[in-house]
């Protein structure tokens, strides 16, 4: 493997309240709880000694806060692109109850009424990935899970809906990047929290 080739690091935000008890977070703007504020700090010492040509962060507060207490709030430029899927209709709710009236509901097969379409979110997705592939050196992102997962599926080439596979906890660092060449993107690592794994960490936004 060319070490020399760029990274793209990929951080998801800390918790908040509505992603510990797994409400469905899309555009409304929650701040970080404690215990996301704390976890997202940690990220700090992860990432300081790694240079970045660019940094891009969600304009949401949960993103743009671990983004700051990760230490690159000074250097971070804004991407709409990278806000959270909009989840319409289901803002708020958890999937508990969403399928109480529509039991075999599954968010990458299904979408949200009133809200983006899959291909919507990997259109976005897109966008920011042929951004990423222009810059010349590492990217750190900041953004939210489900528009992050979109993100790795369209980095490999697969279906926007293939994200449903790549599962990702809050406050975690994941890394895409590519093989021999820039023609053969990979993931490099996914979803490393890095914290003691008796500590509970919710899935959802």
């Amino acid at each position: 493997m060319n070490t020399e080739l760029p990274i793209i690091y990929v951080a998801r935000h800390g918790e908040t309240a509505w992603s510990r008890s797994g409400r469905h977070t899309g555009l409304t703007d929650i701040p970080l709880s404690t215990e996301g504020e704390r976890d997202a700090a940690l990220l700090a010492d992860r990432l300081e000694n790694i240079p970045f040509r660019t940094v891009l962060a969600s304009p949401l507060m949960r993103a743009l806060r671990t983004c700051e207490l990760a230490g690159f709030g000074a250097v971070a430029e804004i991407d709409r692109d990278l806000v959270e899927w909009n989840y319409g209709d289901y803002e708020g709710q958890t999937t508990q109850q969403i399928r109480a009236g529509r039991p075999d509901w599954r968010l990458f097969r299904d979408g949200c009424p009133g809200g983006e379409s899959l291909d919507q979110v990997g259109a976005r997705a897109d966008r920011v990935i042929a951004r990423v592939r222009a810059t010349e050196g590492n990217v750190l992102l900041f953004s939210s899970g489900h528009f992050l997962r979109v993100f790795a599926a369209r980095w490999l080439g697969l279906a926007p809906d293939a994200g449903r596979f790549f599962m990702l906890l809050t406050a975690s660092l994941s890394a895409l990047g590519y093989e021999h060449d820039l023609d053969e993107p990979v993931i490099r690592f996914w979803d490393d929290t890095n914290r003691c794994p008796s500590t509970p960490h919710k899935v959802m936004q």
